[in-house]
């Protein structure tokens, strides 16, 4: 991991912070497949705090893992993960979020996250956009793959990927 940068669990104070990575991720990977009223919807920031908040403070979400990777003493990264939300799923624990700043891309910050929030030992899944070749690399190098499920979410095509 680049020099500088370090992973921890995340805490309430953080959840600004984590929105704007939130935010910012999304506006850097999906524009043009997400529709720009979205990624520009002025309150978009404030319900990402509103999320994060609640996320690192309501006990419903308890029995998730949430991390950051600061550089400098600002967060430049988050990942969630949890229980997966199909009680019939096979997998023990499902990332839901992981976002890096594109200018932390390469650094180590996301596969430290990955590790910090998923047990590399552990059978895990998440859902992927597609096309996002950058993210399915990265997913594919720590040992996930497509298991041929798809979804639409929010007008984007999602594969699954599981790593057994």
């Amino acid at each position: 991991m680049q020099a500088g940068t370090s992973v921890r669990h995340a805490r309430p104070a953080d959840a600004r912070q984590m929105a704007r990575v939130h935010v910012d991720g999304w506006r850097q990977t999906y524009r043009g497949t997400v529709p720009d009223a979205v990624l520009d919807d002025p309150e978009l920031l404030a319900t990402r705090e509103r999320f994060w908040d609640g996320a690192l403070t309501d006990d419903r979400w308890a029995r998730n893992v949430v991390a950051v990777a600061e550089f400098g003493g600002t967060v430049v990264g988050i990942a969630m993960a949890g229980p997966p939300p199909d009680p019939e799923a096979w997998w023990r624990v499902q990332l839901h979020v992981l976002y890096v700043d594109a200018a932390h891309h390469g650094s180590g910050a996301a596969a430290a996250l990955l590790d910090t929030v998923v047990d590399p030992t552990a059978p895990s899944a998440l859902w992927v956009a597609d096309p996002n070749p950058r993210a399915q690399a990265f997913y594919r190098k720590h040992g996930f793959a497509p298991d041929g499920h798809a979804r639409t979410e929010d007008g984007v095509r999602e594969l699954r990927w599981v790593r057994p």
